[in-house]
């Protein structure tokens, strides 16, 4: 079994297998895990995250859009996070279907991840992983959520770019969606834009942006992402909107809203939920149970 240093070691120089076992490690909580986040030196390398509702096209955009990135020399990687099966908690790997060309490309890396029930359309060691893709030599890291629509607000604190993929089909769901997924989107790409009443969807997009006072900071993007279509305007977008958003105060937000979380999660570990049940179960029998007055004293 390999020490932590050669795990390290091995991340570092970029070896996809010691990769995958640091995830392992990370994913599984495993107290090595830690340990080893602690020592990495993760670089700037931008974190591109991608959500929109099932069926939109995500992981098709994400395969041409390594296309490109991969023809100029760069490495990528990516996290999907799917939908964990409800028989043994793992991935169900639609992903790596998905974006199959690219499963064995040296220059890719692609790890697919249950969400283990964790809301918010990720895993609940996204934030880890993705600062261990930071250390790994990586160009670009693309977070793809599950895609269960208005929840999956947590990815805009995470990414550095957060681009939501609609449909033109999409216009009921855009009025349930305008005060989660509307609202932290830097860019838009309205994907299969050859489908009939495509430019009236992108208009009616346009107009409902106005209300918002980030408007003259997001993208309407249409492509064809199947087709390649648009792509090179989406990759235009996501440069622009890097170069935009590299201001200390937009790095400062940022990371500490990613401290917090890290924090949070800690201090979650360290509750016993088997004595807390035992608790409860005693506590909950009072005629007036205050669950305020509960839960103060595990804080």
């Amino acid at each position: 079994m390999l020490s932590i240093e050669e795990i390290k070691k091995g991340v570092c120089t970029g070896d996809y297998l010691s990769l995958a076992r640091a995830i392992s490690l990370i994913e599984n909580q495993v107290a090595d895990g830690a340990t080893l986040l602690e020592t990495l030196q993760p670089a700037a390398v931008p974190i591109i995250g991608i959500t929109g509702p099932p069926g939109a096209g995500k992981s098709t955009l994400i395969s041409a859009l390594m296309q490109d990135w991969v023809l100029a020399g760069q490495r990528i990687a990516v996290l999907s996070i799917d939908p964990s099966s409800p028989f043994h908690q793992g991935a169900i790997l639609g992903d790596r279907i998905r974006m199959r060309e690219w499963y064995l490309h040296p220059q890719v890396f692609i790890r697919s991840l249950a969400s283990r029930g964790h809301l918010g359309g990720l895993n609940a060691t996204t934030i880890e992983l993705t600062t261990l893709l930071q250390a790994a030599g990586f160009d670009r890291i693309i977070v793809e959520t599950v895609g269960v629509g208005q929840s999956e607000v947590e990815i805009a604190a995470l990414a550095d770019t957060t681009i939501v993929v609609l449909v033109p089909e999409a216009g009921d769901e855009i009025q349930m969606m305008k005060s989660g997924l509307m609202e932290i989107a830097d860019i838009f790409v309205v994907n299969k834009s050859d489908r009939p009443a495509a430019q009236t969807f992108i208009a009616h997009l346009k107009q409902m942006l106005m209300g918002y006072h980030r408007v003259d900071q997001i993208s309407v993007v249409p492509t064809i992402a199947s087709q390649k279509e648009g792509i090179t305007a989406l990759l235009e977008a996501i440069e622009l909107h890097q170069k935009n958003a590299t201001s200390n105060d937009a790095k400062k937000r940022l990371l500490l809203t990613k401290a917090i979380q890290i924090i949070a999660a800690h201090k979650m570990q360290s509750l016993n939920r088997a004595s807390m049940e035992l608790a409860l179960s005693n506590a909950m029998q009072a005629p007036h149970f205050n669950i305020f007055e509960f839960a103060k004293q595990f804080f």
